[in-house]
């Protein structure tokens, strides 16, 4: 007579240890700005991180959090599927920012607690590696036309061959388009006269031009000066980027906004981006990102994915995008340029993700290779922070 256990046994057990014990959010200050962790322990120990991407509206995401946690705990934590389905699909509301920020921190954090638990990398989770380095492109911006053209030779000479900046005139509370245009684009045509077509160049215009503001802009410039332009206009309307892309022939980088497969697919399947920008910690984790990634491949669409956050949402990031096959650079806020920015402490974080150069080495251990000194980081009380509330010269409201 066999003395092998039913599989059944070892399968409960299991179960019973896998199941989630507590989750709970840790806002903390971290560097320049506050940071949103979730933590998610399972009843075996296991500890997992996860990332919010809604800055400055931590407090609405920590209480979908919170009202999560009540039918969560208790969930085998290794029903990574499920779980986002009920999250998303147990309100009559569903869907939107906050709902999807609390997913896609708990989604993260339960990729993490897996692949610690199988021993892997979470990249294996979603298929395997496709690439060992992940390129990024590094941001920059200046107080002059000659400081900016600087810190682009800074970035140029570390090695960085994709470049991206910001309208100039960004003060901190009026924005004035007209006034910002010509500048801006004199500043970009220095910058290619400077390095020609070694680098690939763009600028973030964060949603804060109108369409014919914007089709000016572009007509201030020799063809060819910019490679890409990120969020010109807001992306409610996908309508009026089609009206767009019908009058200028500049790619669109376009999706840090979006909160869904369903937001994604509608400039997707109309052509209305050519670069997808979506952020792993919005858009639903790696569960509705990887789908996203499946979409835009179907549309030669490369992923150039949003990550303006700490260390949790960079390794989160750099494993989806080396298990995609359809990918350009990562966002990085560790240039040369930006370390003072401080959001990836090391004391706060004293494992994560390795960077040489312009790339971000894949890490090999189990989860997501990050590790976080918990009792510093609750010593780090988060400051009250407000996104800047700009106007146009004439008083009106206009995007940040």
């Amino acid at each position: 007579m066999s003395t092998t256990q039913p599989q059944g046994s070892d399968q409960g057990r299991l179960a019973c240890g896998a199941k989630i014990a507590q989750i709970t959010p840790v806002h903390a200050r971290v560097g320049t700005r506050n940071q949103l962790l979730v933590k998610v322990v399972t009843e075996d120990g296991l500890i997992g991180w996860g990332e919010s991407g809604l800055s400055a509206r931590e407090h609405s995401v920590a209480a979908t959090i919170a009202h999560f946690a009540e039918f969560l705990i208790g969930q085998d934590s290794r029903q990574i599927g499920r779980i986002w389905q009920e999250s998303y699909r147990s309100q009559y509301f569903e869907g939107g920012r906050v709902f999807t920020a609390a997913i896609s921190a708990i989604d993260i954090a339960l990729h993490d607690i897996l692949g610690k638990r199988l021993g892997v990398p979470v990249y294996q989770l979603l298929g395997g590696k496709q690439r060992d380095v992940i390129p990024t492109f590094a941001s920059c911006m200046g107080s002059s036309a000659d400081e900016l053209l600087e810190k682009a030779r800074i970035l140029v000479d570390a090695g960085w061959t994709c470049i991206r900046t910001y309208p100039s005139s960004f003060g901190p509370e009026v924005f004035d388009p007209r006034a910002s245009l010509q500048q801006t684009a004199d500043e970009l045509i220095a910058i290619r006269k400077e390095f020609g077509r070694a680098i690939t160049l763009g600028i973030d215009l964060h949603h804060r031009l109108t369409v014919p503001e914007t089709v000016n802009f572009c007509s201030m410039m020799p063809r060819g000066t910019l490679d890409f332009i990120e969020e010109p206009i807001r992306a409610e309307t996908p309508e009026a980027y089609a009206v767009l892309r019908g009058m200028i022939d500049i790619p669109f980088a376009v999706g840090e906004e979006f909160s869904s497969k369903w937001e994604a697919a509608r400039f997707l399947e109309s052509g209305m981006t050519q670069y997808m920008r979506l952020d792993i910690c919005n858009i639903g984790g790696f569960t509705e990102a990887m789908k996203v990634a499946g979409w835009c491949e179907r549309h030669y669409v490369d992923l150039m994915p949003h990550n303006p956050l700490g260390p949790v949402c960079t390794a989160a990031t750099v494993h989806m995008s080396a298990a995609v096959p359809n990918y350009s650079w990562l966002e990085t806020r560790q240039s040369v340029v930006e370390q003072d920015l401080g959001f990836h402490d090391p004391e706060l974080f004293p494992v994560q993700v390795d960077m040489q150069g312009p790339v971000y080495i894949v890490p090999d251990t189990p989860g997501l290779g990050v590790e976080v000194n918990e009792e510093l980081i609750a010593q780090q009380t988060p400051e009250h922070v407000e996104p800047p509330h700009l106007r146009r010269p004439d008083g009106s409201v206009t995007n940040w």
